[in-house]
């Protein structure tokens, strides 16, 4: 197998302060000598390398000795638009930062570092929160590519002004792909997302975005895919940590295709909106999920399950074991009144009162939830919310044990970002429209009524 190194085909590294070198050609001449001999490896040695997007091809390693940065510059106009998906609609977004499409056999590894700066990005997301629809050149560009955006559901990312922000690194309809070991930080929007995949292994990763400022900065997002290992890796992200999804709304229907076989293990979080977090985007299944022996400290909920009224998709056979979980709003969230991205006043979405069940009814069953050990919980002991038509149904809860903080300022409706639910004032474990729920060795702590059923 061929060897390359970054810096024998014109690349060089800047130093802080200095001049920035654009390495875009360097690297795209490395990677095609690999691709033309049918792969390889390519180093880059110690340093910073700036450079534009990067797209890698099957059986080539990228690998990033100690030391080494690859950083990327922040031309909104580098990132043409690609077919792919975002936030759980496929589109034309901008092309990821790293971006592997419909190839086998890709690595990414060492000690190295790779940096999104997306701190220009965030800045930019907030500043134009406001806005209602497209106004800048690119985002009217990508508003004629997404005929029917309007309509198209959203997690609050930019979509309703194609603001279509890049992921770091994105395998798209890859098999047989690997992530070792390395640092990624400060990502444009989400961290790692395979899509579409098979047979996909992260271990050993650290994901880095700072929980204050940088939105819609999920750590690993695993996306319509089969086969996934997640695995010793540490996160401390602005937004859910590892997620699991399976496309929003008709788009995730029509493409049909479930994330299966997940295993989630040995890994740490340190901030993020959830732990290990299933949805909201729900739209094809999720089915045979084991979350195991994971620590999550500080995060706003440590399990956390999200869906709505036409998100869609069944979920089924959930495992969660031996979770640590300290410091939350809430350890366990099951929410299928979730808002973010919707109309929080919308009759239908946020009705307590059944609706008629078709394609685009979530279903969320079969749960075993086991040997969680909850302390410091803020908000609630834990929140259940299934809608009448379609209770969360067939869920065990054994060996567990959550401690609610009562001193705690956070009041129960901080458990999950929901609509339509009245308010309660204990911070009991809360259970709305549950169906064959068993609770078996199970202590709760501090709230003077321990469960509330309504």
């Amino acid at each position: 197998m061929q060897s390359v190194i970054l810096k024998d085909f014109g690349g060089m590294p800047s130093e802080f302060g200095t001049n920035i070198f654009d390495n875009s050609t360097a690297f795209y001449n490395a990677i095609n000598v690999l691709k033309q001999s049918g792969g390889g490896v390519l180093t880059v040695t110690k340093g910073t390398w700036y450079t534009g997007p990067i797209e890698l091809f099957s059986n080539i390693t990228l690998n990033l000795e100690k030391g080494a940065e690859i950083s990327f510059l922040t031309d909104e106009e580098r990132y043409l638009p690609v077919y792919t998906r975002w936030e759980g609609v496929d589109c034309f977004a901008m092309h990821p930062c790293i971006f592997a499409n419909d190839q086998k056999n890709v690595i990414i590894t060492g000690k190295g570092t790779i940096n999104g700066n997306g701190q220009v990005w965030w800045k930019k997301r907030l500043a134009n929160k406001k806005q209602q629809a497209p106004v800048t050149e690119i985002q009217c560009k990508f508003a004629k590519l997404n005929p029917g955006y309007e309509e198209q559901p959203s997690g609050g990312g930019g979509r309703n002004i194609q603001f279509l922000r890049p992921p770091l690194i994105q395998f798209y309809k890859c098999t047989d792909c690997a992530i070792e070991d390395v640092k990624v930080k400060n990502s444009p929007f989400w961290t790692i997302h395979p899509v579409y995949c098979e047979n996909i292994a992260i271990t050993g990763v650290r994901v880095e975005n700072p929980a204050e400022d940088a939105p819609n900065t999920d750590g690993i997002d695993i996306d319509s895919c089969t086969n996934v290992l997640v695995k010793k890796c540490r996160i401390d992200v602005g937004d859910d940590a590892i997620v699991i999804k399976s496309g929003a709304g008709q788009s995730g229907i029509k493409a049909g295709i479930p994330c299966s076989n997940i295993t989630v293990s040995g890994c740490s979080v340190y901030s993020g909106h959830g732990g290990i977090v299933l949805g909201s985007e729900t739209a094809a299944g999720i089915n045979n999920v084991v979350a195991s022996d994971c620590e999550f400290f500080g995060t706003d909920r440590g399990i956390r399950i999200k869906t709505r009224r036409q998100r869609g998709g069944i979920l089924q056979n959930l495992t969660f074991e031996n979770l640590t979980i300290k410091d939350s709003l809430c350890p366990l969230a099951i929410n299928m009144y979730y808002v973010c991205g919707a109309n929080p006043d919308d009759k239908f979405l946020f009705s307590m009162e059944e609706q008629p069940v078709d394609e685009a009814t979530p279903a969320i069953r079969d749960l075993t939830i086991r040997g969680i050990k909850a302390t410091g919980c803020k908000a609630s002991a834990g929140f259940i919310a299934g809608i009448p038509e379609s209770p969360v149904e067939n869920v065990r809860i054994l060996d567990c044990t959550f401690e609610t903080d009562e001193q705690s300022e956070k009041t129960p409706d901080c458990s999950e970002m929901f609509a339509g639910i009245p308010s309660v004032k204990e911070k009991s474990f809360r259970i709305i429209n549950s169906k064959n729920l068993s609770i078996e060795n199970t202590q709760i702590t501090g709230p003077e009524e321990k469960f509330i059923y309504r």
